[in-house]
C-alpha cells in the first residue's frame, strides 16, 4: 500500500476540526463512574480468561441465521407442517386408519401422509443447511490475535472472546466490535467503511487515543494491561459511552474510537484493537431479528379454503351419519343375511346413536376425498420447479459478477405477483456510488453542453407524441412560417447530435463534461477568466480527500469521503488544476495556470476546516494562498449559500438561480459555489473563538462549534454553481419506472444524509421538479424540550401535511415525504405511527434518511401490518437484514461485499434492475399459476369426493364407496397430478416481453383477483355441478339397463369404473381449457394422464387381486366392447365442461381481462400489422402513478407543450 506508507509520515488531526477533536485526556473531564441499569459491562483488556468465568460470561463470537439447529429441527419443522389444518385433519385420519372405524388401509393412509411431511421437511433442511453452510464460512474467517509475550496468530472468528486483542490488516472486516488502540499512521487515524451497517460508502475517520497510540507494534502487547467499563450491548450504531481505565488514569471513549463488526479497514495498513463486544452482542447482530417463518397469503388463505371444504365434509358426514341412524334403526333388522349386530357393536339396531357416531368417524375418512392431501406436496413440488426457473433465468444474470439470481426459498414464489409496496435501501441497492460532473455554471454564465437522460428521453417522446396526435400540419405551418419555434424546442443539443460523427477520447470515470471553452486553457479567453480561477480553486482545495498515486502512471486517484468530492476533484484535474499531495497544514495543487502546457505546483496552507454535516449543509477550509491572502472557501446546498450572500456578492445569483432550476429539472445533483476573503485581524479573532469551541467538551459542544462556523460563513461572494450526475446502477431508472407503472410504491429506507437521499431520489426519480416535498423533521430548538412536546410538534407537521394533500386540487400534483431517523423515533411510536403511515401511503414517494437498521424492520413492519398488504424489502448489507427479515418477501443483493443480506433473505439478485424482471414477470406467472392450480385442485376434489357421498345415499349410508381403492388411492398421486404440475410450472398467460410491455397487468396478482373468494367459490361450484353431472349421468345410463351384447346389466365395479373414466376425463379437458399457453410437455402429461388411465384398467384387470373385487379384464371383456360406454364418457365430459367454456367464451367477447386482450392481439397479430394499436394499448397498461422516469418525462413534456402553446398563441396575435 503505497499511498498508506506515504500518508503515514504526517499526522492527520487537522483534518477533522468539526467533529473528531482528540480526545480528552484530564481525568478531571471524565466522570469516572459509569454506573446504573444499561453500564455495567466491564473489559480486562489482554485477558480474555477472566471473561469466561461468573460474574462475566460473555457471549461467544458464534452467529447463526439459521431457522433450524440440530436440537430444534425436529419439533419446528413439525409444527410448520402441522399448522397446515389439511396436514392436521390427514394426521387424525392416519391415526384413526389403525382402529376397525377405517374403511382403508392404514398404509394407504400413511403413507401418502409420511410422504407429503417428509418431502417438505427435507425441503426445509436443505434450505437452512445452505444457511448454515454461509455462516459457517463468516464464523471461519481468520483473525490475527495476540496470544502471548507479543506473539499474534490466526484464530477464526467464532473463537475470538472479549478482551482478545486484535489485528486487523488493510480491507479486512472487523470480527467483533472494537475499541482502537492503535493504527499504521502515527496519530492514530484509520479509514473506516461502514456500507454493511448504515448503507454509506464514503469513509469514516477514526481516531486512537493519544496515550495508546505507542502500542503498534506485537512485543508492546507483552505486558499491556487495562480495563474498559463501558454501556451493555444495544443496537445504537452511532452513540458509546465508555471509559478506559490505563496506566493509573481513566480517560473517555467515544464513538469515533469505535470499530463496529462487519465494517470494513480501507486504507490503512493495519489497527490494533481490544474487543468490547462479540457475536450477538455487537452492534450488528443487536439490530438483527430473529429469523422469521414466513407463509404466503395465498397458504394461508387456502387453509380457510380448507376449512370451508372440511366444513362442507363434517356436514354431509353428518348427513350420512343420520341416513345412516335411520336405516339401522327401522330397515337394518330385516337384513337378517349380515347377522347384526356385528361383534364389533359397529351395527346395532338396539343402539342406533352410537352406531351413528362410528359411522361419522367411517363417513370422515371416506369422504376425505374433499381434501386434497397431494395439494401441497404438488404446490412444493411446483414452487421447487418455479424456483428453477428463477435460478436459470439468463436474463437475471449478472455477466460483470457472474452471479445469477437465487430463489433462496420457494415457499413464497406467489408472493412476487402480490407485492403492493417495495422498501429499498440506497447505498450499493439503488447506487453505485459514482458521481459525473456534467455541467456548471460560472458567473451567470452556464456551461456543459451533454444532455441528461431526462432530457433525451423527454425530446424523443414529445416528438412521437405530437406525430401520434396529428400535429404534423400544426408544426408544418410554423416552420413555414419562418418562426422556427418549434424546431429549438424539441430538437437535441448540437453536441448530443454529433456524438456518433466525432471521434471521441476515452471516457473519463467520474466526469462527463463536454464544453470546448473550458477545456484545454480555453477558459483564459472568457470574460471572467477570474471567477473561473477560483471555481477551479475551490474544486481543487474544498474537500477532505487523500490523494493516492498510481506508480505506474503517474496519475492520481481520490479517496473522499462522498463521490461527490471525488468527482470535483477528477474535473478540477480536467480543468488544469490537479490536486496531487497533502500534507498536516497544506494542499498542494498542480495549477495549469497562467500556462496550460507548463503546469506549476502551489501550496495552500490549510487553516481550518469547517465540515459538512446535514444540519450544516455546507462545508467551507480556510487557506492561506502564496501571496499571503486568507480565503474561506465555501461550497453547498444554494439555499443556504444564498441567504449568506453579502449585498455585493448577489452579481450572479438571478442567472445562477435559472440555471440551478434547470439542472435540478433534468436530475442533476447542485451545489452553489461562493468566497470570502479574509484580513488577517479578523481571521485571529474568529480562530481564537474556533479553537476554544473546539477543546471544549459537553453536550453544547456541536452547537457551539456551530454558531462560531456560522459566524464565519456570512457575507460570501457567489461565484457560480456545479450539476453533477448521480450514477445510479446500472437499469435503476427504468427499473423504478417500470416497478412504478406496475402499480408498485417504493419507499426509501437509508441511513446516508437527507441531503444525498434526496439527489438519489431525484436521479432515480422516485422525486422530481415540481413535486412538493413534506420533510417532517425536529427543528433545533426542539431538541431540548420535552419528549412530549416534541411528539406534539412532530404530530402537528403530519397533521398539517395530511391536510395540504387533502385540499390539494391539481390532479397532477405529487407530494414527496422525507423524514429524518430522529424524527422516524417518535413518529414510530404508538399513538403517532398510524398517522405517519396515513400521511405516507397518501404521498407519491417517501424518503426515510438516517435511519438504523432496527428502524428500517420497524418501518417495514409498520408498513406490513398497518396497510395489510404484501411488503418487498430489497437491500445489500448487514444493516438491511432486519428489514429483509421483516417484510413479506426479502431479496438481498449478491455480488456485493458482505453477504449477510443475501444470507438472511428469500430470494437475491446481483444488481437491483433484476428486481423488475423478478416482480413483472416471474412473480405474474407464479402468482397466477398458483392461484389456479390451487383452484383447480379444489375443483376435482370436489368433483370426485361428492360422487362417493352420492352413492352413500344409493348404499343404505353403508360406508360403501363405488370406486375401487386403488382407484381412489391413484386419483391424486397419478392420474391427475403431473397435469396441475404442469399447469403450475408451464402456464403463462402471456409472454415475459408482454410482461414487461404490459406493466399494469401485474395489478392482477396486487388485487388477488385469480384467488379472491368470488373466484374460489365459482370452481367450487363448478366442481359440484360436475360431480352432479358424473354421478347421476352415469347413474340413469347405466342403472336399470342392459348395455352389453350379451344383455347383462352393470354392477358395481362397472359403474365405478365408468364413472372414474368420466372424471379423469372430465378434470383433465377442464386443466385443458384452463390453459393458455402448451407445450409439448403438457400435452404429455394432460393426455397421458387419460392413457395412463387405460394402460392401468388393461394392466389391473389381467392381476389376480381384480378377481377378489369383481374387477377381471373390465376394460377388455365389459367395459370396451360395449358402445354406451364411449358414448356415455363422451357425453358427461362435453356436458361438464360446457359451462366452463360458455362462461369464458362470454368473458373474451363481453367483459375481457387486460390478458384476454393482449391474448387476441398476439394471436391475430395485430402487435406487427398495426403499430399504433399496439401502442395505444401499451400506454393504457400503465397504472395511474406519479413517480418514474415516464412521469418525469410527461411533466417535462407538459412543460414544453405549454411553451409551444404560448409561442403559438403568440404567432396568433
Amino acid at each position: 500500500m503505497v499511498g498508506g506508507r506515504i500518508r503515514a509520515k504526517f499526522c492527520r488531526g487537522y483534518l477533522h476540526t468539526f467533529g473528531c477533536n482528540k480526545p480528552q485526556t484530564s481525568e478531571e473531564e471524565v466522570k469516572n463512574d459509569i454506573q446504573g441499569p444499561g453500564y455495567s459491562r466491564v473489559i480486562h483488556c489482554n485477558q480474555p480468561d477472566i471473561h469466561d468465568q461468573e460474574p462475566f460470561k460473555y457471549c461467544s463470537n458464534y452467529i447463526s441465521t439459521t431457522k433450524y439447529n440440530i436440537i430444534t429441527f425436529l419439533p419446528k419443522a413439525l409444527f410448520e407442517q402441522f399448522r397446515r389444518v389439511a396436514n392436521l385433519y390427514f394426521l387424525l385420519t392416519a391415526a384413526l386408519s389403525l382402529t376397525p372405524l377405517s374403511p382403508f388401509g392404514p398404509l394407504s393412509m400413511i403413507a401418502p401422509l409420511a410422504f407429503v411431511v417428509g418431502l417438505s421437511m427435507a425441503k426445509e433442511a436443505h434450505e437452512d443447511w445452505h444457511r448454515f453452510l454461509q455462516d459457517m464460512g463468516v464464523n471461519s474467517r481468520k483473525a490475527s490475535v495476540h496470544k502471548k509475550d507479543g506473539v499474534f496468530g490466526l484464530k477464526p472468528w467464532l473463537k475470538l472472546r472479549v478482551g482478545d486483542i486484535v489485528k486487523v490488516d488493510k480491507d479486512q472486516f472487523f470480527p467483533a466490535d472494537l475499541v482502537l488502540l492503535s493504527s499504521s499512521y502515527e496519530d492514530g487515524i484509520c479509514y473506516v467503511e461502514t456500507m454493511n451497517l448504515d448503507g454509506e460508502t464514503n469513509l469514516k475517520v477514526k481516531r486512537a487515543h493519544e496515550k495508546t497510540l505507542a502500542l503498534d507494534d506485537g512485543p508492546f502487547f507483552k505486558e499491556f494491561s487495562a480495563i474498559i467499563k463501558c454501556e451493555d450491548p444495544n443496537p445504537n450504531l452511532y452513540t458509546f459511552v465508555g471509559k478506559f481505565e490505563y496506566d493509573g488514569h481513566v480517560y473517555p471513549i467515544d464513538p469515533s474510537q469505535i470499530l463496529l463488526r462487519d465494517s470494513k479497514l480501507r486504507n490503512t495498513a493495519y489497527v490494533y484493537g481490544v474487543v468490547i463486544f462479540t457475536g450477538f452482542d455487537s452492534k450488528v447482530m443487536q439490530n438483527a431479528t430473529e429469523c422469521p417463518s414466513k407463509r404466503s397469503r395465498i397458504e394461508k388463505q387456502m387453509d380457510k379454503v380448507i376449512y370451508i371444504l372440511f366444513s362442507l365434509l363434517l356436514f354431509i358426514s353428518c348427513l350420512s351419519s343420520i341416513g345412516f341412524i335411520v336405516k339401522t334403526k327401522y330397515e337394518l333388522p330385516k337384513w337378517w343375511y349380515l347377522r347384526v349386530p356385528d361383534s364389533k357393536g359397529l351395527y346395532n339396531p338396539k343402539n342406533p346413536i352410537e352406531s351413528g357416531f362410528y359411522h361419522l368417524v367411517t363417513a370422515l375418512m371416506l369422504y376425505g376425498y374433499l381434501i386434497p392431501i397431494s395439494l401441497y406436496v404438488s404446490i412444493e413440488v411446483v414452487k421447487v420447479l418455479q424456483a428453477l426457473f428463477i435460478n436459470q433465468d439468463i436474463h437475471m444474470y449478472d455477466e460483470e459478477t457472474g452471479t445469477p439470481a437465487q430463489a433462496r426459498t420457494s415457499n413464497l414464489n406467489e408472493e412476487l405477483g402480490q407485492v403492493d409496496t417495495i422498501l429499498s435501501d440506497k447505498t450499493g441497492t439503488l447506487t453505485c456510488n459514482q458521481m459525473d460532473f456534467l455541467k456548471c455554471s460560472i458567473a451567470g454564465t452556464a456551461y456543459g453542453t451533454c444532455a441528461s437522460d431526462v432530457e433525451l428521453a423527454a425530446e424523443k417522446h414529445l416528438a412521437m407524441d405530437l406525430d401520434g396526435q396529428g400535429q404534423n400540419s400544426k408544426r408544418d405551418s410554423w416552420e413555414k412560417g419562418g418562426h422556427g419555434f418549434l424546431q429549438p424546442e424539441i430538437q437535441l443539443e448540437t453536441v448530443v447530435t454529433l456524438k456518433d460523427n466525432d471521434v471521441r477520447k476515452p471516457p473519463i470515470k467520474g466526469f462527463s463534461f463536454e464544453d470546448s471553452r473550458l477545456m484545454n486553457g480555453n477558459w483564459f479567453k472568457e470574460p471572467n477568466a477570474d471567477v473561473i480561477l477560483l471555481v477551479f480553486r475551490i474544486l481543487s482545495l474544498c474537500h477532505t480527500a487523500v490523494p493516492e498515486e498510481n506508480e505506474e502512471t503517474g496519475t492520481f486517484t481520490y479517496e473522499a469521503e462522498s463521490p461527490d468530492e471525488s468527482a470535483f476533484l477528477v474535473a478540477a484535474r480536467e480543468f488544469g488544476f490537479e490536486f496531487c499531495k497533502r500534507t498536516h497544514s497544506s494542499v498542494v495543487v498542480r495549477e495549469r495556470y497562467p500556462s496550460f502546457e507548463n503546469p506549476i505546483q502551489r501550496e495552500f496552507k490549510v487553516l481550518n476546516l469547517l465540515n459538512f454535516t446535514s444540519k450544516r449543509k455546507r462545508m467551507s477550509v480556510i487557506i492561506r494562498d502564496e501571496n499571503g491572502q486568507i480565503l474561506l472557501l465555501c461550497k453547498g446546498a444554494d439555499s443556504i449559500i444564498f441567504e449568506r450572500l453579502s449585498k455585493k456578492g448577489r452579481m450572479y445569483e438571478q442567472a445562477t438561480t435559472k440555471h440551478l432550476n434547470e439542472y435540478g429539472e433534468t436530475g442533476l445533483r447542485t451545489l452553489a459555489l461562493a468566497y470570502k476573503k479574509l484580513d488577517e485581524a479578523e481571521y485571529s479573532a474568529w480562530n481564537e473563538e474556533f479553537t476554544k469551541a473546539k477543546t471544549s467538551f459537553g453536550a453544547d459542544r456541536e452547537g457551539t462549534l456551530e454558531r462560531v462556523s456560522d459566524m464565519m460563513e456570512r457575507d460570501l461572494i457567489l461565484l457560480g454553481a456545479t450539476a453533477v450526475e448521480d450514477k445510479l446502477q446500472k437499469g435503476v431508472p427504468q427499473c423504478i419506472d417500470k416497478l412504478a407503472q406496475a402499480g408498485l410504491k417504493i419507499w426509501v429506507l437509508t441511513g446516508d444524509k437527507m441531503e444525498t437521499a434526496i439527489n438519489i431520489g431525484y436521479a432515480c426519480s422516485l422525486l422530481r421538479q415540481g413535486m412538493k416535498q413534506i420533510c417532517i423533521t425536529m427543528h433545533l430548538e426542539a431538541l431540548v424540550q420535552d419528549s412530549k412536546q416534541v411528539l406534539n410538534d412532530i404530530l402537528m407537521q403530519i397533521t398539517n401535511a395530511t391536510q395540504m394533500i387533502k385540499l390539494e386540487k391539481d390532479p397532477h400534483a405529487a407530494f414527496a415525504l422525507i423524514i429524518d431517523g430522529k424524527t422516524l423515533t417518535y413518529a414510530l411510536e404508538d399513538d403517532m405511527k398510524h398517522h405517519f403511515l396515513n400521511l405516507a401511503v397518501d404521498c407519491a414517494s417517501v424518503i426515510c434518511c438516517r435511519v438504523s437498521p432496527k428502524q428500517k424492520a420497524l418501518v417495514t413492519r409498520l408498513v406490513k401490518e398497518g396497510t395489510g398488504k404484501i411488503t418487498l424489502a430489497i437491500g445489500d448489507g448487514a444493516n438491511d437484514v432486519g428489514m429483509i427479515q421483516e417484510a413479506d418477501i426479502g431479496v438481498g443483493i449478491s455480488g456485493c461485499e458482505g453477504m449477510q443480506a443475501v444470507m438472511a433473505s428469500d430470494f437475491a439478485v446481483a444488481q437491483f434492475r433484476f428486481l423488475e424482471r423478478l416482480l413483472v414477470v416471474h412473480g405474474h406467472w407464479c402468482y397466477k399459476r398458483i392461484a389456479q392450480m390451487i383452484c383447480y385442485f379444489f375443483y376435482k376434489n370436489i368433483a370426485f369426493g361428492l360422487t362417493i357421498f352420492y352413492f352413500e345415499a344409493f348404499a343404505g349410508f353403508s360406508g360403501q364407496s363405488i370406486y375401487d381403492d386403488w382407484y381412489m388411492l391413484l386419483f391424486n398421486v397419478v392420474l391427475t397430478s403431473l397435469p396441475v404440475i404442469s399447469l403450475g410450472v408451464f402456464e403463462q398467460d402471456v409472454d415475459s416481453e408482454v410482461c414487461l410491455q404490459f406493466p399494469a397487468l401485474y395489478q392482477q396478482g396486487t388485487k388477488n383477483l385469480f384467488f379472491d373468494w368470488y373466484r374460489i367459490f365459482g370452481w367450487m361450484a363448478n366442481g359440484l355441478y360436475t360431480s352432479l353431472i358424473i354421478f347421476f349421468l352415469n347413474i340413469i345410463i347405466f342403472y336399470d339397463q342392459a348395455f352389453r351384447a350379451g344383455g347383462q346389466t352393470a354392477d358395481l365395479s362397472t359403474v365405478g369404473t365408468a364413472m372414474m373414466t368420466c372424471v379423469i376425463w372430465a378434470v383433465n379437458c377442464q386443466i385443458a381449457l384452463t390453459m393458455s399457453h402448451f407445450t409439448w410437455i403438457q400435452h404429455i402429461l394432460v393426455w397421458g394422464s387419460i392413457v395412463t388411465w387405460y394402460l392401468f384398467l388393461l394392466v389391473y384387470g389381467e392381476l389376480p387381486y381384480a378377481l377378489l373385487v369383481n374387477a377381471y379384464r373390465v376394460l377388455i371383456e365389459i367395459l370396451a366392447p360395449a358402445p354406451i360406454y364411449w358414448s356415455a364418457t363422451l357425453l358427461v365430459t362435453v356436458v361438464c365442461n360446457l359451462p366452463y367454456l360458455a362462461h369464458i367464451s362470454f368473458q373474451r367477447s363481453f367483459n375481457p381481462l387486460d390478458h384476454h386482450v393482449i391474448q387476441e392481439i398476439k394471436y391475430y397479430k395485430k402487435d406487427i400489422k398495426d403499430g399504433h394499436m399496439w401502442r395505444r394499448e401499451r400506454s393504457k397498461a400503465r397504472e395511474n402513478t406519479k413517480i418514474g422516469f415516464t412521469v418525469r418525462v410527461d411533466a417535462k413534456i407538459r412543460q414544453l407543450k405549454e411553451r409551444l402553446q404560448k409561442k403559438y398563441s403568440a404567432i396568433g396575435h
